[in-house]
């Protein structure tokens, strides 16, 4: 839930292209463009981790989740940003690993 909250909530501001968010992500050099795209698949990601079933869809979606919080933490390490910068995308990079970890066996890929 609180990797979801976090995820749609980073979404809203960058499909609302906040003032904030837009400099934050021209600031490390990514093009204004990128809010819509990453916006749009979070809200995605969102609804696939808390529909029912959909299990491999669901591992997808965690991987686009560790893939862009992971993204975000070493652009923002790259860029020597202070650590209160750092620490939202690292907040959502540990919600993603701990929410991957401990979801319920009926919400796992079958392994072949």
């Amino acid at each position: 839930l609180w990797l979801s909250l976090g995820m749609m909530s980073s979404a809203i501001v960058q499909l609302l292209k906040v003032p904030e968010g837009v400099q934050s992500v021209t600031h490390l050099g990514y093009p204004e463009y990128l809010l819509t795209i990453l916006g749009t698949w979070k809200i995605l990601g969102v609804f696939t981790i808390l529909a029912p079933k959909l299990p491999i869809i669901k591992e997808w979606a965690y991987a686009g989740f560790f893939f862009v919080a992971s993204g975000a933490l070493i652009s923002h390490v790259v860029m020597r940003d202070p650590f209160g910068e750092i620490f939202p995308a690292l907040l959502l990079l540990a919600l993603t690993v701990a929410s991957w970890h401990f979801r319920p066996e009926h919400r796992r890929a079958a392994v072949i």
